[in-house]
C-alpha cells in the first residue's frame, strides 16, 4: 500500500472510531423514521380514517362547533380537509410556541409557512381529529409529546439544545469524509481485482464475510448515505441555507404575509365553509386542502393546496385570503417559490427517503440500517487487523 493510500486509511479509521457510536444511533435513528406516517397510522388508523359515507360531508362549521364542545376554551388555529373520503378532518388548536424549535435553516426547510414560521402543530397545541360525516371527535394527539417526535429529536440532537445540534451536525460532516477516503480505500490497484470488490463472498469463514460486508456493501451504500449525510448537514448549519440562497439569488428571508384591510362594523369574519369552496374553485383537483387561520386581526387566512403528483408533502400551492371580505390578496404556486426555498424544502424529504413514496422510504431504511452495521463491520476489520500484527509480531520476536 502506498504511503498515501497507509494515510488515507488512518485517517478513515481514526474518524469512524470517534465517531462510529454517533454514527450507528443517527441512522439507527434514521431508520426509525423512515416510515414515520405509515406507522403512525397503522399505530392508530382511528385517528386517521373513517368509513366512507353516501351522504355529503358536513359543513365545517359543524366540525368546529364539535370541537367547541369538546375543548370549550380552546382556540382554532387551522383545520386540513383531505379529498380522500375515508380521511379524518384535522383541526388544530393555538398553543404556545414549540419548544426546543426547529431553527431557522430547519424551519425554512421543512416549512410552507410565512417568515414567521410554526411548529408541527399548526401553532404549537394539539391536534382533533374529526369525522367527517358525524362531527365526531375520533382522537387527539400533540404532535411534539409522540414518538416519533422525541425520535427525530433524538436524531437531530435538539434534546441537547444548540450544541446537540452542533455535534450532529460535526457528525455528519465527518461520515461524509468518511464516506468519501472510504470510495478511494475501496478502489482496487488492479483491474482483476474489481471483481472481488464487487460481490459478497457467501460461504466463507465470518472474518471474510464481515470484511466483504464492509467493503462491498459499503461501496453500493455509499452513494445513498453520502446523499442523506448531505442533507442532514444542510438541516444542520444555518450557513448551508444562506449559502444557497446566496447562490440562487433569493431572498434571505421569506416575505411577511399579506395583511387584511380593516372591517367595517360588525363584520365578522369569512367563514371557514367559504374558504374551503373557494379553495376547491382555485384547485378542484387537490389531494389536500389546509387553511391557516390568521391570530390577529389584521391577520390573512393562508390556504395551502396539494396537487396531485406533488413532489413532496411541503410543495403546495398557497393564496392567502382577506379574513373579512374573503377575496384572495396574493397567491404563489410551488414553482413560483425561490429556487433557494425550493432547494432547502428537499432537505428533510430526500434524507428520509419521503421524495418519491414508499419506494424511497424503503431505500432510506435499508441505507439506515446498513450504515450503522459499518461503524461495527469496520471495527471488527481493526481489531482482526492488530491481532493479526501481534502474533506475527510475536513469530518474529521468537525468531
Amino acid at each position: 500500500m502506498s504511503p498515501a493510500k497507509s494515510l488515507i486509511r488512518n485517517i478513515h479509521l481514526y474518524l469512524g472510531l470517534v465517531s462510529g457510536l454517533v454514527i450507528v444511533f443517527v441512522c439507527l435513528t434514521g431508520s426509525i423514521l423512515a416510515f414515520e406516517k405509515e406507522i403512525e397510522q397503522a399505530w392508530h388508523p382511528e385517528r386517521y380514517f373513517v368509513a366512507p359515507s353516501t351522504t355529503a360531508a358536513l359543513p365545517l362549521a359543524r366540525l368546529v362547533e364539535a370541537v367547541g364542545a369538546y375543548k370549550p376554551k380552546a382556540k382554532i388555529s387551522g383545520v386540513k380537509v383531505y379529498a380522500d373520503p375515508t380521511r379524518t378532518v384535522e383541526i388544530s388548536l393555538a398553543g404556545g410556541p414549540e419548544k426546543g424549535g426547529k431553527g431557522k435553516a430547519g424551519q425554512e426547510a421543512g416549512s410552507t409557512g410565512p417568515a414567521k414560521g410554526k411548529g408541527k402543530g399548526d401553532g404549537g397545541g394539539p391536534r382533533l381529529y374529526v369525522n367527517p360525516y358525524t362531527a365526531a371527535v375520533t382522537g387527539e394527539m400533540n404532535p411534539r409529546d409522540t414518538f416519533f417526535h422525541t425520535i427525530e429529536q433524538l436524531h437531530r440532537g435538539l434534546v441537547a439544545g444548540k450544541v446537540g445540534k452542533l455535534v450532529m451536525g460535526v457528525s455528519a460532516s465527518i461520515f461524509l469524509f468518511i464516506l468519501g477516503t472510504g470510495l478511494v480505500l475501496w478502489w482496487p490497484a488492479m483491474r482483476k481485482a474489481m471483481s472481488q470488490r464487487l460481490q459478497v463472498k457467501w460461504g466463507s469463514s465470518w472474518k471474510r464475510l464481515n470484511h466483504d460486508f464492509h467493503i462491498v456493501l459499503g461501496f453500493y451504500a455509499s452513494l445513498f448515505l453520502f446523499v442523506m449525510a448531505l442533507t442532514g448537514v444542510g438541516m444542520s448549519f444555518d450557513w448551508v441555507g444562506q449559502g444557497i440562497n446566496q447562490l440562487t439569488h433569493s431572498p434571505l428571508k421569506r416575505s411577511e404575509p399579506p395583511v387584511s384591510a380593516a372591517p367595517g362594523a360588525g363584520v365578522a369574519p369569512f367563514a371557514p365553509d367559504a374558504v374551503l369552496a373557494l379553495a376547491r374553485q382555485q384547485a378542484p383537483d387537490a389531494e389536500s386542502y389546509a387553511l391557516q387561520l390568521p391570530k390577529e386581526p389584521t391577520g390573512s387566512i393562508r390556504v395551502s393546496m396539494l396537487r396531485p403528483g406533488a413532489l413532496t408533502e411541503n410543495a403546495t400551492d398557497e393564496v392567502f385570503l382577506d379574513q373579512y371580505s374573503g377575496q384572495v390578496i396574493s397567491g404563489q404556486t410551488y414553482a413560483q417559490r425561490p429556487v433557494g426555498q425550493r432547494i432547502r424544502g428537499l432537505f428533510k424529504p430526500v434524507h428520509t427517503g419521503a421524495i418519491f413514496g414508499w419506494p424511497t422510504k424503503l431505500l432510506a431504511l435499508t441505507m439506515g440500517l446498513l450504515g450503522a452495521t459499518f461503524p461495527i463491520t469496520g471495527t471488527i476489520m481493526w481489531l482482526n487487523r492488530l491481532r493479526k500484527n501481534r502474533k506475527k509480531h510475536a513469530r518474529l520476536q521468537a525468531v
